[in-house]
């Protein structure tokens, strides 16, 4: 464990339960997604949020993303999403890539989370006929891009307005269990619930090796999506290695016990940054005001993190960094 490190959640320790489970897996089964693992993960996600699932792991959260996207619209139609969307600014094109050739539809907002009035005009001012690209799906972050949880009544007004235009709501929950952690609901009531047709279920950033889960709500995806798995080189052949950390990320809630930790610090973090914050701390992402020079000491004193632009910084607090771990860093902060 280390006090310095809050660059980003990827580079987070695999927890210890994660590695038992690998080592366990470790075993001759039936190769892709045949195995007793990866089959057992429809049951799972199925009792955690309370209706039935479609569940297909995969490596990656941008794979997950495209995935179901891909899945949701064909190559002529749009997708809506925030401006500074992960998808948008983060994924190299990985939704066109694999959608082939569907377009981001940008949307202005607020802490990354798109604007409810907004969404409205953008779909009223496209015109119905073949020169324009139609939208088919929208997609949210939780937690979003600058930290803030969507709660389960803000899903509910983007789903109403999904539904109400024929289009599919998808939910990128890259740290989708800090989200739930902040919010103490049920993952039944930010997810389907309100609306959310397909979520990216994000685990590498919470304790996992490298696991995600793409989770249909209703039953199915649908014919397609195991083949556009396998034809993006996603179907990896010993594929019970990662269901394996999937179910170890499950049991006994390990997924939400890490998120909580997270959370935690960044809270105790927050306390010290005070008016430099620049957005509510709602997971486990911290987005501060910092001068160059303020920047410069925090690192001399060896402490790493992102610049967000200028004149700012995103710290970023992993499961194994609690308030502990944190308070160097906070007594620096407190210190310029």
């Amino acid at each position: 464990m280390t006090a310095t490190r809050f660059f980003s959640d990827n580079a987070a320790t695999v927890h210890p339960v994660v590695m038992d489970a690998l080592v366990a897996a470790n075993r001759v089964d039936t190769a892709y997604d045949g195995d007793a693992i990866s089959q057992s993960l429809d049951a799972a996600f199925s009792d955690l949020f309370e209706t039935s699932c479609e569940v297909v792991w995969i490596a990656t959260g941008t794979a997950a993303n495209s995935i179901i996207l891909a899945h949701f619209v064909r190559p002529w139609q749009g997708i809506l999403c925030y401006e500074e969307a992960h998808i948008e600014v983060d994924e190299c094109g990985a939704p066109s890539f694999y959608s082939g050739g569907a377009k981001l539809m940008t949307l202005p907002g607020s802490g990354a989370k798109i604007d409810a009035g907004a969404l409205r005009a953008r779909i009223a001012g496209i015109r119905q006929d073949v020169h324009q690209v139609q939208p088919a799906a929208i997609s949210i972050t939780n937690a979003t891009e600058y930290g803030l949880a969507w709660r389960p009544q803000e899903v509910g007004a983007i789903s109403e307005i999904a539904r109400s235009s024929g289009m599919k709501l998808h939910m990128d929950g890259a740290r989708f269990a800090n989200a739930v952690a902040h919010l103490g609901c049920a993952p039944a009531d930010v997810t389907w619930r309100a609306g959310v047709d397909a979520l990216s279920f994000g685990f590498t950033k919470n304790g996992a090796m490298m696991a995600e889960a793409i989770v249909f709500f209703g039953g199915s995806g649908g014919a397609g999506v195991r083949e556009l798995k396998k034809r993006g080189g996603h179907l990896l052949s010993k594929g019970r290695f990662v269901a394996a950390q999937i179910r170890a990320m499950l049991a006994d809630d390990l997924w939400l016990t890490n998120a909580r930790a997270a959370n935690a610090g960044a809270a105790a973090l927050a306390a010290a940054c005070h008016s430099r914050l620049m957005y509510p701390v709602e997971a486990n992402e911290l987005f501060i005001r910092l001068t160059a020079e303020e920047s410069a000491k925090l690192r001399a004193a060896g402490f790493d993190f992102y610049d967000w632009g200028e004149g700012a910084a995103r710290l970023v607090v992993s499961w194994d960094q609690d308030a502990q771990a944190v308070a160097p860093l906070a007594a620096a902060i407190s210190a310029l």
